[in-house]
This record gives structure tokens, sequence and C-alpha cells, in this order.
């Protein structure tokens, strides 16, 4: 079976149960969402989200599991400023409580950038944050996503990820996220050789510490470290190539999340409308022929 969605929005006066009713006119079974907006720390109350309304959807649906991305203003990895790493680590608590609140058991979170401080540091930074946030009883997973490797990004390769994991206390606590567009630009052949991608990923941190897949193509050749997403099929990754990332019997399990570009609406070239149910449509069709 493929576990397949997208990022979904959460406004209006229907919030939470606006966002499952989102990922149900996609055909999608699970789905990705922000607890508001990605930008900034304005955030609603949790008994404002009509959580039990979208829990009612879900149990009619058949919808198990949902991700939650923590905001891009989190960094963790920041050895410059104080305040930001102070507002990182407790603006990250509080998602973890509003994704619980929610009913996820994953949260997306982005390393972080060094600022030029460099990658070590960048580092011992970002485990500083985790050992003050996780412990036994942290309800979330937080899934370190894999990076393109733009700027000072950490995590755009596995053995940065694998360094976090060894020096944070409560790394049970820890999964990763795999983003197809993000490990094709930091260098990673998802193309040729994906398999390869996960016997190195296996060796290092586990296969069972894949909480989600971030599916999307790349605007860029393979090693631009730019981080430009694309249509799939559009870019430079193709199509077939994320759907045998989509269908790998090895992440069977795992949860897909489309973070593909809007596009043109076919009755009015000027508005911009998901593509989601269209790919998901074509990642489920996909011939099985192919995989072989």
């Amino acid at each position: 079976m493929l576990l397949i969605g997208s990022h979904v929005g959460m406004s209006g006066k229907e919030m939470f149960a606006g966002s499952v009713k989102e990922a149900l006119s996609y055909q999608a079974d699970t789905f990705m969402v922000y607890t508001g907006a990605p930008q900034n720390t304005r955030r609603k109350e949790l008994s404002e989200l009509k959580i039990p309304e979208a829990h009612a959807l879900m149990k009619e649906a058949g919808i198990e599991q949902f991700i939650v991305h923590a905001p891009y203003i989190i960094n963790l990895a920041n050895t410059i400023n104080p305040s930001t790493f102070e507002l990182a680590v407790e603006f990250l608590e509080k998602e973890i409580t509003r994704s619980a609140g929610m009913g996820s058991h994953v949260l997306v979170l982005h390393p972080g950038s060094h600022v030029g401080e460099g990658t070590k540091a960048g580092i011992q930074k970002i485990t500083e944050g985790l050992n003050q946030i996780l412990t036994a009883d942290t309800p979330v997973y937080i899934a370190l996503e894999t990076m393109a490797g733009k700027g000072s990004e950490i995590g755009s390769n596995f053995e940065e990820l694998a360094e976090i994991y060894d020096k944070t206390v409560h790394s049970e606590k820890l999964r990763v996220c795999m983003d197809t567009c993000h490990m094709h630009d930091a260098g990673y052949d998802v193309i040729h050789d994906f398999d390869g991608i996960l016997t190195a990923f296996d060796k290092l941190l586990g296969i069972p510490q894949i909480a989600c897949i971030h599916l999307n193509d790349s605007k860029n050749p393979q090693g631009a470290r730019k981080d430009r997403h694309a249509n799939l099929g559009d870019g430079c990754i193709g199509f077939d190539a994320l759907a045998r990332v989509a269908h790998h019997p090895a992440l069977a399990a795992i949860p897909k999340i489309l973070e593909t570009p809007y596009i043109p609406s076919p009755e009015n070239p000027d508005k911009k409308v998901p593509p989601y149910k269209e790919e998901i449509e074509r990642l489920r069709h996909f011939s099985q022929n192919s995989l072989t």
C-alpha cells in the first residue's frame, strides 16, 4: 500500500478540520501540516483548532497518521545570537506540545544553519538545544530533515545527522525525514542508486529511523546545493525515479509527503492551484512492471 499525501493548509473557520478535508480532496491517506504560519511565532490556542472534528474526519476516512512540520524560524544551530538560539529552544518545546495535542507523533525539523561558525560548532549547538528539550517522556519524535546544503545548512549528509544522534542524550526521540529534492541537490544519486542511498543510511542510522519522506523533484542538477522543488517529472530527478522511491518495499509503511509547487489553473492561468490530487493519482497508478 502506498501511504501518500501532501502539505495542506490550516486557516479559516475550519482550521485543522479544514486541513483534513483538503487532504481528502486529494485522495490522500496521510498529510503534513504546520501548527501555524511557518515564518512566525503567532499561534492559535489548541482549543481553537477544531481538533475533535478533524479526528472524526480522519477516523471516518481511515487516516491513521499525519506529520507536523516545525516553522522555518527555528534555528538550533545558531552560535552567534543567543536570543535566536533561546527562541528556537522555547518555540520547539511549544511545537512539540502542540503536535502532541493535535495527535501527531512526528515533528519534522530543519537541523539548522551554523551562520558561518562551521559545521562542528553548529552540530554542538543543535545537540545542546535538543538535550535541553528532549526527555524520556517526550511524546513526539523530532525528525531531522535531510538538507540540500545551501549556505551554512547542517544535515546535507547522513554523517552529520548521525553525529547529532551520537551527541543527543535521548536520541531515541530522534528520527529522520528524507527529502528527495534535498538529497539530490546535496549530491546523492536518487535517480540511479536509491538502493545505495538506503544502504548507506542503514549502516549509519538504520532504516527504521526514517519517519517520513518528502517526495519532491528538483529544478537543479545533482549536487547543485540549491533546494528548489519541482513538480514530479518536471525536474532533474524525473517521475520514474521518484515513483520508485514512493513504491520502495523497504519504505512501504512510511508516509510520503508532496511539497511540490502550485501550478497554473487550466481554467485561469493567472491563478495557481495545488497539483497534489493529480500527482498522487499518477503515483498510485505507476506501473508495477516499471519497478522491477
